[in-house]
């Protein structure tokens, strides 16, 4: 089984999405040779949208696929500290080196994301960061 922490756009993506993107995302959310990695950083930028815009269905799959996360970040500290290492490291904004920190304090081997190749996080080399655009 392969360890995956999934940045929120893939959420957003499988929700929101249309077409091959959309496709995508829930193509990797449905992999049963994947267990999944998260934080609350995600959850933070997903649900409570949703939910105040009384978005049921977006955030039922939201809470669905929360609950099927087997690897939860949770030593904030030190994933701060870590984040702003990385960022400082690799040019990346805040939430990206979040990401990051969080999906390497959980040993996940790839985090997957919508931010494109040339965008500073594929800059990383501790972890396989995989876009859906590819």
């Amino acid at each position: 089984m392969k360890i995956t922490y999934i940045d929120s756009g893939v959420l957003i993506s499988a929700t929101d999405g249309v077409g091959r993107i959309a496709d995508k995302a829930l193509e990797i959310l449905g992999d049963s040779q994947r267990e999944f990695a998260c934080s609350e950083f995600v959850k933070f930028e997903v649900s409570p949208k949703a939910v105040f815009n009384k978005q049921t269905e977006e955030a039922q799959f939201y809470e669905e696929f929360f609950s099927d996360v087997t690897y939860w970040a949770s030593d904030l500290t030190h994933i701060v500290e870590e984040a702003y290492q990385i960022a400082s490291q690799y040019g990346l904004a805040a939430r990206d080196a979040l990401h990051v920190a969080a999906a390497l304090s959980v040993g996940a081997e790839e985090l997957v994301t919508t931010e494109k190749r040339t965008k500073p996080m594929h800059r990383v080399t501790s972890i396989n960061v995989v876009s859906i655009f590819d």
